[in-house]
């Protein structure tokens, strides 16, 4: 079988995997009580490992065995969960994601993790502990008094019973002659999962992947399906003798769970003995990883219906890159066509042209949703991180997210991670105090650092902030000073702000030591490069002694977007619609001049009156002295400001175009776009007109 076809799907589950386990293990420690995250956990690496055995992977199959060994232990109350445990398991997560990264940069997934194997050997064994031995024995001996389904397997197969469905008890029986009987095994789990669940496999799943086990298996499943169906399904897996499915009822379940477990496989052989063989139907051969066990409380899909899973599908970047390329030339046309129908005004060209627009504009928030992902597949990752970094520094620190569902274009999904993580790893290191100190100044000693995200215009704003020490401006500018980076008399004029953008010069540093965590400045030059190579920037507001706020402005990078079109004098402008609050005609005598800037009274505030045609040097205008003056009232995040036009053309979906190599880091402006008649107008960057 050609493995190269699944790698790129491979890489994409694993990564899904390897987050679910980060994500788990996390709210295990906070309640290390809990089996059932435990069972999330287990699933999840069980299933990574079928999937890295099968891909041919196999140290990081074998990595992912030894946590399964661990976790086994855990959820089926042999071993609890201490900070020892956490810090190894934690680790081989860390490994695991090496080796996915090393298998994406285009190598074996080979890392040397014999320290970490040894660790969770040592954990299984007990003899992490004092007294580790008999710990072992003691666990080896309430293995060999294992009941027939625990307490976890029981309730869920009789609420199931309860709640009507079907449970059953199937007997499989491999061919004499098979070789592999593993991978055949897996081949039956492969069938039933289709039918409904599997709580229990007698003998366990890792006897089964290790052959372990004779010409038979059991498993309790809870299906979806009817007998003959199963019994035919599982019969045509290759090299199958026969398959027998003998129902379940409250009844037969207690009849079970009240006798050995030896006479429950003895009387299952003998009700295997009575059922007639179902014919074996050859289907070609194939080799797979072991079988997956499931004991969720998740309901199987009703009326066999195809699993959600199906119904998803991964898409290149590039192929919705040209469909949006495509779109937008689409669009363009579309707003042609309606120019000329209002010219000719022929009711059946408007008619056919309106139901045009309105197909169009389906199939245009289609395509845009297409491209736009929520920002928390780039947060999910920062709470371990943050975990890690805090005990690395002997720090207490709570990490709070908000807006993580607000959705940004996939390109700049993909670059905004590493940003973010300086500036989170900078947060902790440098903003939050240690607990004594935090105890000294009248805080808790838990530090609170707030990541959010949310839309404001035609922009995504990200902001880190945290309650800790603060930026200490005298010691910026002391050091600024000292370096050249700027001038004595310089020094003494700067804001606050600017004083603060300092840290992102390149090379600066206020650390007083070097730190492999973070250094205020050791990095930050790299972080604002990135961020304005996204089209974004970055902002910094301090108070010292009560904390920093990192603010990153990006735009969404849309292609299409909704505009108001403005004109003033010949020239046509485009003002993104999520940035306008409303449009206004005011009369001269509200206009008022305040320490020599325009302002205007809007409902009960002042906001500043910005003139366009001085701001870009429009010719042929003024502002008429009689008649009203015609404003667009914009906002960014609590603040407003009013644009002065000389007329409102209407509103209207725009192509948003790029302005090239040669026209770069324009003033306000922030791409093109060509109307229906051909010409060309300017989209105006609103965030950059309001301070």
């Amino acid at each position: 079988m050609e493995l190269n076809q699944y790698l790129s799907m491979f890489i994409d589950e694993s990564k899904e995997h390897l987050q679910a386990m980060n994500d788990n293990l996390l709210s295990l420690e906070a309640s290390p009580e809990d089996v059932s995250i435990v069972h999330n956990i287990f699933r999840s690496a069980h299933t990574l490992k079928g999937m890295s055995a099968t891909m041919g992977f196999e140290d990081l199959a074998s990595l992912t065995h030894e946590m399964e060994n661990v976790l086994d232990l855990v959820r089926n109350h042999k071993l609890k969960m201490d900070s020892f445990i956490f810090d190894w398991i934690f680790k081989s997560l860390d490994a695991l994601e090496a080796m996915v990264e090393d298998i994406i940069q285009g190598g074996t997934g080979k890392l040397d993790v014999s320290e970490i194997v040894a660790a969770l050997k040592s954990i299984v064994s007990g003899d992490y502990l004092k007294g580790g031995a008999s710990t072992a024995a003691a666990s080896k001996q309430e293995k060999q008094q294992e009941p027939l389904l625990d307490e976890f397997q029981l309730s869920i197969i009789q609420q199931s019973i309860e709640a009507g469905l079907s449970v059953c008890l199937i007997e499989v029986t491999i061919r004499k002659d098979c070789v592999l009987k593993a991978a055949r095994a897996y081949m039956v789990f492969n069938v039933l999962e289709q039918h409904g669940e599997v709580i229990k496999s007698a003998p366990s799943v890792e006897d089964i992947e290790q052959e372990r086990f004779d010409d038979s298996f059991s498993v309790f499943f809870i299906s979806h399906a009817d007998r003959e169906t199963l019994e035919k399904q599982v019969s045509s897996v290759s090299e199958i003798e026969k398959a027998t499915v003998t129902p379940l009822d409250q009844a037969k379940l207690d009849e079970l769970m009240n006798s050995p477990v030896q006479a429950a496989q003895a009387e299952v052989a003998a009700a295997v003995a009575e059922a007639p063989a179902a014919p074996a139907a050859e289907v070609p051969k194939a080799s797979g990883s072991a079988p997956a066990q499931s004991a969720g409380t998740k309901k199987p899909a009703a009326g066999g219906g195809a699993p959600v899973a199906n119904r998803t599908i991964r898409v290149d970047i590039e192929r919705l890159d040209t469909l949006m390329n495509l779109f937008s030339e689409l669009l363009i046309d579309r707003v042609r066509l309606e120019q000329l129908a209002s010219e000719v005004k022929r009711s059946d060209l408007t008619e056919t042209v309106e139901h045009m627009t309105r197909v169009s504009s389906d199939l245009q928030n289609i395509v845009l949703k297409l491209r736009m992902v929520p920002i928390d597949t780039v947060f999910n990752r920062f709470p371990r991180m943050i975990r890690d970094v805090a005990k690395t520094l002997d720090k207490k620190v709570d990490l709070i997210i908000t807006g993580a569902d607000t959705e940004l274009d996939r390109t700049v999904i993909d670059e905004i991670g590493d940003p973010l993580v300086h500036l989170l790893r900078n947060s902790v290191d440098h903003g939050v105090e240690p607990v004594a100190d935090r105890i000294a100044a009248g805080k808790s000693e838990t530090g609170t650092i707030n990541l959010r995200a949310y839309h404001s215009g035609n922009h995504v704003f990200i902001e880190i902030e945290d309650d800790g020490r603060g930026i200490n401006r005298e010691k910026v500018l002391g050091i600024a000073v000292k370096n050249g980076v700027v001038g004595q008399d310089q020094a003494a004029r700067m804001t606050d702000e600017e004083v603060y953008m300092l840290l992102f010069a390149s090379g600066f540093s206020t650390a007083d030591k070097i730190s492999d965590i973070s250094g205020r400045g050791v990095g930050l030059d790299v972080v604002k490069t990135k961020i304005e190579s996204l089209g974004g920037t970055v902002q910094v507001e301090s108070k010292w002694g009560r904390g920093s706020k990192f603010s990153v402005q990006l735009p969404l990078t849309l292609s299409i977007i909704s505009a108001m079109l403005v004109r003033m004098s010949s020239e046509k402008y485009a003002i993104p619609l999520s940035s306008i609050v409303e449009t206004v005609a005011i009369k001269p005598e509200q206009i008022r001049v305040v320490h020599g800037n325009k302002m205007i009274d809007y409902r009960n505030s002042m906001i500043p009156l910005v003139p366009l045609d001085k701001l870009f040097d429009v010719p042929n205008t003024g502002e008429s002295a009689a008649g009203d003056t015609q404003i667009v009232v914009i906002r960014k995040g609590e603040k407003l400001a009013a644009l002065v036009v000389d007329e409102f053309i209407g509103q209207q979906e725009i192509v948003l175009k790029s302005l090239g190599k040669y026209l770069t880091n324009l003033f306000a402006i922030s791409g093109a776009t060509i109307l229906g008649d051909g010409q060309v107008a300017l989209i105006i960057d609103t965030n950059a007109l309001i301070k």
